[in-house]
């Protein structure tokens, strides 16, 4: 069986059974500031599990049913393996006070082991209830004497919460006691029964109206229709792997899996960023060309094969087609530049040391050049405690600098300047955070600071960087500053806490000099909420860049081995 029929059936089985279909949400959820990507089935349709809206006024009938995609970064590590996925499609059904415990277990089994649909051997099933030992539940025991009435289940265990309780996704919203159905040992289908809401202390109340919540990997539900031994044989990956056969089976997995995640992404208008979903996108596709690079597989035939196997699916691919491409190549193209130079000084050192690299070289490596130590150790050997080591060594030096000068403006304490002098620096401090932001989107995310220095006749700013930086690329820096100072973008202060700042996005280069609450210096755009800078910082800055000016770059040169160091002043 296909995707296609797989879709097909699953769809047709609910809407017999007076389900009505909804298309799958964007990956960037709408009205739900709790998570950056959307995870899972039931996110659209939180408003109505909590009685905010009304499923049978927006879709005709109290229960849906949708094919929704996907995106988790928890399991990122884990691609490679037989199960796990970042970008994976959720097939669900829903309903919302339309019916609960007892349709949604009988639906589940028909559709699994009725001959007319799946036809799955009932003897390769089993299934699992909630224990009830999370504090103010109990055992579901409704839906254990349920599973005991299906035909040909012989196989029902309790678990506990970890398992068995799902939900909030975000810091709180609907949640329940779940039936896991698995197939082969591997868990297919959860039916979440939505009874409570879960507040932001993880106090829970019970829900006006209960609500089933169901949601069934397409990719697992293939490979056990089919009986193949892992996900990446299944009709939606095997186009793409037939593009990968020259490299190792984990690499063609972790390419395979995160290209569907770039394109799709792409699709719902995220774009490469150091903030947020931009910078999740941005990590998937240099992780794909990293495997890709030097290996002969084009980066564009991968886009096009994925595009062609998902677009009778999702016309958003179609429509989006030369976007996708154009924003892929310009990222890879940034990246590239600095993976050619890293990877030309790797292969210096592989032939004086062929066997194994120090850690210290290995930090080098990435010190200089970006190189991450995963990428080196495909190659080389590495003494990943020594490279730990230089790690925190290079924290250490940083650190040593950082409170006399790097962090570093005119205004530091108990120094005595001129009001004007103050708000000279003030403006110049500004204008650092936004050639910070140049820098790391013309040059590449691999740029950081390594120190800067501001007094009232100019900023002075040190970045980790392997070459000269070309005129025509300070040229580009110093347009791009420009315009964002033209364009009236606004600066915003805000204390968090070091941990919300950093998963907010915040930049932080000397982690641990920070306090547990911080200030975060945001610049964006009011009208668009564009962001182009978010950074951990002391302050002070200016209100608006229209303040600043006009921004100019008066020298580029070397400061050390691998780190650049650019003047500019404000006219």
């Amino acid at each position: 069986m296909n995707h296609l029929e797989l879709r097909q059936k699953f769809l047709q089985f609910f809407e017999n059974k007076g389900h009505k279909l909804v298309l799958s949400a964007s990956l960037l959820p709408k009205d739900d500031a709790s998570v950056l990507l959307t995870t899972a089935g039931m996110q659209q349709f939180k408003p109505y599990f909590v009685g905010l809206k009304e499923a049978e006024k927006d879709f005709g009938s109290q229960n849906v049913v949708s094919i929704q995609k996907c995106f988790r970064t928890a399991d990122i590590d884990e691609v490679g393996d037989d199960t796990h996925l970042t970008f994976f499609e959720m097939l669900g059904n829903f309903s919302f006070g339309g019916y609960f415990k007892p349709e949604a277990i009988e639906y589940a089994w028909e559709f699994l082991t009725d001959p007319k649909f799946l036809n799955i051997d009932k003897n390769r099933l089993f299934a699992t209830f909630y224990n009830g030992n999370r504090t103010g539940t109990a055992e579901d025991t409704e839906a254990k004497q349920i599973l005991e009435t299906l035909p040909g289940l012989t196989k029902i265990m309790a678990q506990p919460d970890t398992d068995n309780f799902w939900g909030p996704t975000g810091t709180e919203g609907p949640c329940g006691p779940t039936v896991e159905f698995y197939v082969d040992g591997v868990e297919v289908w959860n039916l979440v029964f939505n009874e409570f809401y879960c507040h932001s202390n993880e106090e829970l109340t019970p829900l006006p109206t209960k609500g089933v919540d169901t949601g069934m990997g397409l990719e697992r539900l293939l490979v056990a229709v089919n009986q193949l031994e892992t996900i990446f044989a299944t009709d939606v990956f095997a186009p793409i792997m037939a593009k990968l056969t020259n490299l190792p089976v984990k690499a063609q997995r972790v390419v395979a899996d995160h290209i569907r995640g770039v394109v799709f992404l792409l699709a719902d208008y995220v774009r490469p960023s150091n903030k947020e979903q931009g910078y999740i996108l941005r990590r998937i596709l240099r992780r794909v060309l990293l495997h890709i690079h030097s290996s002969g597989v084009r980066l564009d035939e991968l886009i096009e094969t994925v595009i062609d196997l998902f677009g009778p699916v999702y016309p958003e691919l179609v429509a989006e087609h030369q976007a996708i491409s154009q924003f892929a190549r310009e990222e890879a193209d940034k990246f590239i530049r600095t993976l050619e130079l890293g990877s030309k000084e790797l292969d210096k050192l592989l032939q004086t040391h062929p066997k194994a690299l120090t850690g210290q070289q290995a930090f080098n490596l990435f010190a200089s050049y970006g190189l991450p130590i995963d990428f080196i150790k495909e190659k080389v050997p590495v003494n990943e405690a020594e490279f730990e080591t230089a790690f925190a060594q290079h924290q250490d030096v940083s650190r040593a600098g950082v409170e006399e000068k790097f962090g570093g403006h005119g205004l530091s304490a108990g120094a005595v300047v001129s009001e004007t002098d103050q708000q000279i620096i003030t403006r110049l401090h500004t204008a650092t955070h936004l050639l910070h932001a140049a820098l790391r989107e013309i040059l590449g995310e691999e740029i950081h600071q390594g120190g800067s220095d501001i007094n009232s006749e100019r900023t002075r700013f040190d970045f980790a960087f392997p070459r000269r930086v070309e005129p025509d690329e300070l040229k580009r820096i110093e347009d791009w500053v420009n315009q964002k100072i033209q364009a009236g973008f606004v600066i915003k202060k805000e204390t968090l806490p070091y941990a919300d700042a950093i998963q907010a996005g915040a930049l932080a280069f000397f982690k641990e000099k920070y306090p547990a609450e911080v200030d975060v210096y945001t610049i964006y755009n009011e009208t668009t909420g564009e962001v182009i800078s978010k950074e951990l910082c002391g302050g002070p800055h200016i209100q608006t860049s229209k303040e600043l000016g006009t921004f100019r770059i008066v020298k580029e040169q070397s400061s050390s081995a691998g780190v650049r160091r650019i003047k500019a002043i404000l006219e």
